[in-house]
């Protein structure tokens, strides 16, 4: 919403004729909610069971190396995790959220057509390899122009519905109180159907068919799409009334304008917006943080008019979206932080993946856990360490030190416990090597060494139980800190640092591949174990420059930190 700020004081009032969200037609309600939880549980399903598995299938069904098929899977990640931030500005600015959502399910549907397809036709996959893979049938340009059309497909569809259908769900209610409890409900269906995809859809395409999980995985996406429009009579639409993208935007384009003028110390120089003009001399002007910025709210004589009266344009803006440009500004140094935490956990999904193929996987003699299925141990930690420090951890630390923990304090556990998840896989890996050597197993690729699998679930554990600190952490961080115009896109800010992560993880592995010997193909002549350990220098290296941003950070909204720390930590 545009703001104005409020005499005497450094806060800002909504101002209530310039609303960011038009209401359609006045439906929603906890009608809704069925249709949007199970529309969620079905397409997430899909979405974990064919994404999770994918480097397995890569490497299995068409021939392609291991580490390639890893940089494939963290590009595919980056994409679903990119995607959102897209879909999200679409539907605020362009379409709203209920085509946004019809349109990425179909896309879903149609790239999961192409990817049974490619797991049922025997003329759109290579011959299976029976040996190692330097010397098995490289897939045609075809087969891989299918394989990724499917692909792009299901990583545009699996984006655009993620966090755009948790909106559309909030949208439904009007109490702050039904929106926190829909939240809820709908992260928790949201894991429980990420550990179904993880392990039971997975299952049945390591242990009946590929096809057969494809086809699962299609219709359950079929059902989701299906229930998601069966409740469009009963939907609340909103209707899109332009980006606050566009303000902050018009922030540079003004300021680059105006860079020969003189900056004023008056207040009655600068614009705020509607109000009135007796006002003028109680306001506190901007602050003088970025103070070339002030430009922008500066006002000249040719400005634009709107019945007498200076209004918004791309050589003027408000006061306060000055302020809001500024605060993203402050906050982008801590926002990068989180990209390098985020990366050495994207790398562990991936290799371990690896390293579980050559493992025994066997729990008893009659099951055998699937590679891919191992992050889930990561989800039930996260989950179950939510409990313990919602229940247990915060309310003594509050009790302790009179205080909720901030979420800088917060972000600052977690980058220890990834250090530490780190340092454990990197020891995890150095004794599964050890084993390989004394077994005479280096150049037996598709030999499982004789230790068990079970040995990456103690580093999994520690980076869940990271998660639990950091996650929520920067969730609490980018709603207290963002603009009041910008909260949803404050949230999505998560899924951006994981999608730049994915990408940068492509990106490292790449690049560690070429001056290294440590990522060869068959793992077993590599060194994954030094991979980790640079990961854990990288680590130490960033929670420095995650300790001096942290020191040097001024909060923007610290008089309500407290209280929205326990918020989002209740929720």
């Amino acid at each position: 919403m545009a703001t104005k700020e409020l005499p005497f004081s450094g806060e800002y009032m909504h101002d209530e004729e310039a609303p960011t969200k038009c209401v359609g037609q006045k439906k929603g309600g906890w009608t809704t909610f069925p249709f949007v939880t199970v529309s969620l549980l079905g397409l997430s399903i899909a979405v974990a069971g064919w994404m999770t598995n994918l480097i397995v299938y890569l490497i299995q069904k068409f021939n392609i190396k291991n580490i390639h098929a890893t940089e494939i899977y963290n590009v595919v990640n980056g994409c679903t995790c990119f995607f959102p931030i897209v879909g999200a500005i679409i539907a605020d600015s362009f379409v709203g959220n209920f085509f946004v959502i019809l349109v990425s399910s179909i896309l879903s549907l149609l790239g999961l057509v192409l990817l049974t397809l490619t797991a049922t036709l025997d003329s759109l996959r290579p011959r299976d390899c029976k040996g190692d893979l330097e010397t098995c049938e490289a897939p045609s340009q075809f087969q891989l122009a299918i394989l990724f059309s499917a692909i792009t497909l299901v990583s545009i569809g699996s984006g655009g519905t993620r966090f755009t259908l948790a909106t559309m769900g909030a949208d439904q209610f009007d109490k702050t109180k039904d929106q926190g409890t829909f939240f809820n409900w709908f992260f928790f269906t949201f894991y429980l159907a990420t550990v179904i995809g993880i392990t039971a859809i997975v299952y049945i395409e390591d242990n009946v068919s590929w096809g057969v999980g494809y086809i699962l995985c299609l219709a359950i996406n079929a059902i989701g799409l299906t229930i998601f429009i069966c409740g469009k009579r009963y939907y609340r639409h909103i209707k899109p009334c332009g980006s606050p993208f566009t303000s902050l935007a018009r922030v540079i384009v003004a300021t680059i304008r105006k860079k020969k003028m003189v900056l004023s110390s008056e207040s009655k120089d600068y614009y705020y917006g509607r109000i009135d003009e007796t006002m003028f001399n109680a306001i506190i002007g901007p602050t003088s943080s970025f103070r070339f910025l002030n430009r922008a709210a500066m006002k000249t004589e040719g400005d634009a008019q709107q019945e007498g009266k200076l209004t918004e344009s791309w050589s003027l803006c408000t006061v306060q979206h000055v302020e809001d440009f500024k605060s993203l500004i402050k906050i982008f140094p801590l926002w990068s932080t989180s990209i390098f935490l985020s990366t050495p956990i994207a790398i562990q999904m991936s290799l371990m993946v690896l390293q579980a193929l050559t493992m025994d996987r066997h729990v008893g003699p009659h099951f055998s856990i699937p590679s891919s299925s191992f992050l889930v141990f990561t989800l039930l930690f996260t989950a179950i360490s939510l409990s313990i420090f919602d229940r247990l951890l915060f309310p003594m630390w509050k009790k302790l030190t009179r205080r909720p923990m901030t979420p800088l304090l917060r972000l600052g556990i977690g980058h220890v416990l990834n250090i530490v998840g780190m340092a454990g896989s990197a020891l995890v890996e150095s004794r599964r090597l050890h084993v390989v050597r004394t077994h005479n197993l280096t150049h037996q690729p598709n030999s499982a060494a004789p230790m068990s699998a079970l040995w990456l679930v103690a580093p999994l554990a520690i980076v869940g139980v990271g998660e639990a600190f950091h996650f929520p952490g920067q969730v609490a961080l980018y709603y207290q800190e963002f603009p009041t115009s910008l909260k949803s896109t404050a949230t999505a800010m998560i899924s951006l640092v994981i999608a730049v992560a994915f990408y940068l993880s492509t990106a490292l592995i790449n690049l560690t591949q070429k001056i290294t010997g440590w990522l060869p193909d068959n793992i077993n002549e590599g060194r994954i174990d030094n991979v980790f350990w640079m990961l854990v220098i990288l680590g130490v290296i960033n929670f420095g420059y995650y300790i001096t941003c942290a020191m040097l950070y001024k909060y923007n909204n610290v008089e309500n930190a407290e209280q929205i720390s326990e918020t989002v930590t209740e929720a």
